[in-house]
């Protein structure tokens, strides 16, 4: 009969269904993760208050990750992955690159109101200068964004849109990276001024006109 669960359509469900609350604790646990290295870094990361935090036991989380280094680099792969597509896709979907660079910084202010953002931050200050799988991993997707905001400059400067310096264009993304990372941070917990204020901020940067970013940066 067309309607009846045979054993195989029972276990082929329990399995989806396994496989979906595995997923969940494991979204779970990346997040409590990411929380905790934003707040505590990597040395003073407790895996027993991340499960905690999560909702889940110790083991569950062992049953995911094998170590803190494992969760640690799961984290910032899933840390790219949000940021990417909560920002990233808004930067792709502009067309003229002084947009996308300021969507960049706008977008990058609001995903910062998280309590996972300074995560990056805090992991890049702790494995500075040292050979580490997770420092590594950190600077992966660090540099990943400095090449893209130099692709963008790089193409701003070539439609004319970037004034032409004689500023090398990974330095001037390097320096918009900082503007907007450091205005970020001074105005967390000032939502909607933060969004308002990182695109004019790196604007400055970029020797752009403020009265253009103004109107080119309203929500």
């Amino acid at each position: 009969m067309a309607g009846r669960v045979t054993p195989a359509r029972r276990n082929a469900g329990d399995r989806l269904t396994q496989a979906d609350r595995r997923a969940r604790s494991r979204d779970a646990l990346l997040e409590a993760a990411a929380r905790g290295l934003s707040r505590y870094g990597y040395g003073h990361l407790s895996l027993e208050r991340v499960a905690r935090d999560a909702g889940y036991t110790r083991g569950a989380l062992y049953h995911q990750f094998k170590d803190k280094q494992d969760l640690a680099l799961a984290v910032i792969d899933w840390g790219i992955g949000t940021w990417e597509h909560e920002v990233g896709r808004l930067v792709e979907q502009e067309t003229e690159p002084v947009a996308a660079l300021l969507t960049l910084a706008r977008g990058h202010a609001v995903y910062c109101r998280r309590d996972i953002a300074r995560m990056a931050i805090a992991l890049r200050l702790e494995f500075s200068g040292q050979d580490h799988p997770v420092g590594r991993e950190i600077e992966r997707g660090y540099e990943a964004l400095v090449c893209l905001c130099e692709r963008l400059i790089d193409e701003g400067r070539s439609a004319g849109a970037i004034a032409p310096t004689p500023t090398p264009t990974r330095t001037l993304a390097l320096a918009f990276i900082g503007a907007l990372e450091g205005t970020v941070i001074a105005l967390a917990g000032q939502d909607p001024h933060d969004e308002l204020i990182a695109p004019r901020a790196v604007a400055g940067v970029l020797g752009l006109d403020p009265a253009t970013t103004v109107r080119r940066t309203a929500p």
